[in-house]
């Protein structure tokens, strides 16, 4: 700790005191505020030193997601499951004999549910958005299995991997 005299010394020769570690002496100023840091309190942005008040990292625009882009998103999403998995259901029936054209219509649908859903919400990205367009594949499908008929465990495996397309796309 800097005794009264030291400090007067270093307040003279042009140094300064942290405003939260008041015995360090330092010669650094948030480039915002202009408030006197060390070096445990300053934080380095791209446009120099701040202090921890105005170096805060703001959120991206991107996954910034209101609530009114959430209500876009789960209308987007159940638009999309009904039409999607309607369509899963009757194009499988019709092409039963194709080999894996299940997956491929599955991942389609993972693929397509989240850039739909995507370009409903502006590009936007988010935690909450990910889940939503995996419900979204969730649900088209369970629609998707009542046109099959009985289901099976490499169905349900199918619908999760498309879920999960759906999901790492959304990230």
């Amino acid at each position: 700790m800097a005794t009264e005299p030291q400090q007067r010394a270093g307040q003279e020769a042009g140094a300064s005191y942290c405003n939260w570690h008041p015995d360090t002496e330092t010669r650094l100023f948030c480039s915002q505020c202009g408030k006197s840091i060390c070096t445990l309190c300053m934080v380095q942005v791209p446009v120099g030193i701040r202090c921890r008040e105005c170096g805060r990292p703001e959120k991206l625009p991107t996954y910034d997601v209101q609530p009114a882009y959430m209500l876009r998103a789960v209308g987007a999403a159940i638009a999309i499951a009904l039409i999607g998995g309607v369509l899963w259901g009757v194009v499988e029936v019709a092409l039963r004999g194709i080999p894996f054209l299940s997956w491929l219509i599955a991942f389609g649908v993972g693929y397509g549910a989240s850039e739909l859903i995507g370009l409903s919400v502006n590009r936007k990205r988010g935690v909450p958005l990910t889940w939503i367009a995996a419900a979204c594949v969730g649900g088209a499908g369970i629609i998707h299995l009542f046109f099959l008929g009985p289901i099976s465990f490499f169905s349900l495996v199918i619908i999760g991997l498309a879920m999960f397309i759906a999901w790492s796309r959304m990230r």
